[in-house]
């Protein structure tokens, strides 16, 4: 029992590890996006995503090398490895010509690796408990319409005539999130597509607030 406690302590010790590289990696993209040129990526960026995925993968192979099973653990999490291979630094390597839309996109995948690490430190903290769960949900949210705004930003910059700055896409974003909807109109794809999931998230999120609402309410009512 007690070394099954010590290997989830582990284990999430790892996570969270993961988390902040995610985090790391969060804020190098957007100094990035906010201040590059849209076209190409400065090698500070590349060397951060490369030290950030390297972070993923040793987590992995740590966490492979202390299970009971490598192989069944490497089957059943191919997917977390998939999400840590530095693939926008391979491009850039073997000097690979892709469009600065397609490179960003790539760039982004090991963002997904943090958000998987973000849901499993979660489902390891909230343990049924309500609360954490809204303040998750909250949070991924947040971080999600962030991640929107930049993205729609970058693509958006210099092809959307009703686009003037950052400020502007953070507006965009977030009126679209609570499917209220703006007057800035995407015109790349990606820039649509974005537009498309905002909605999406916003009607997933907004239910579950009200019942937590409700709940609290309800709870309050019996207690008193």
């Amino acid at each position: 029992m007690n070394q099954q406690k010590t290997q989830s302590s582990k284990n999430l010790s790892l996570h969270i590890l993961a988390l902040v590289a995610g985090a790391v990696l969060l804020v190098a993209m957007s100094m990035e996006i906010l201040t590059g040129d849209h076209r190409h990526f400065s090698q500070n960026y590349l060397w951060i995503q490369f030290a950030v995925c390297m972070v993923f993968l040793a987590d992995f192979f740590i966490r492979m090398t202390q299970s009971d099973r490598p192989a069944r653990f490497l089957v059943h999490n191919l997917l977390f490895l998939l999400l840590s291979i530095p693939y926008l630094n391979l491009v850039d390597w073997f000097s690979l010509h892709l469009s600065h839309g397609w490179a960003m996109f790539i760039g982004l995948i090991p963002m997904l690796r943090s958000f998987l690490a973000l849901y499993l430190i979660v489902a390891w903290l909230a343990n049924n408990r309500f609360n954490q769960l809204l303040t998750a949900y909250l949070f991924s949210v947040l971080l999600f319409t962030y991640l929107a705004s930049l993205i729609f930003y970058d693509y958006e910059i210099l092809v959307n005539p009703h686009l003037d700055n950052y400020g502007d896409a953070l507006w965009w974003a977030w009126m679209n999130v609570t499917t209220v909807g703006a007057a800035i109109f995407p015109v790349t794809i990606i820039g649509k597509v974005v537009c498309v999931l905002l909605p999406i998230v916003g009607m997933i999120f907004f239910p579950i607030f009200t019942v937590y609402i409700s709940q609290y309410y309800t709870g309050k009512k019996s207690a008193d």
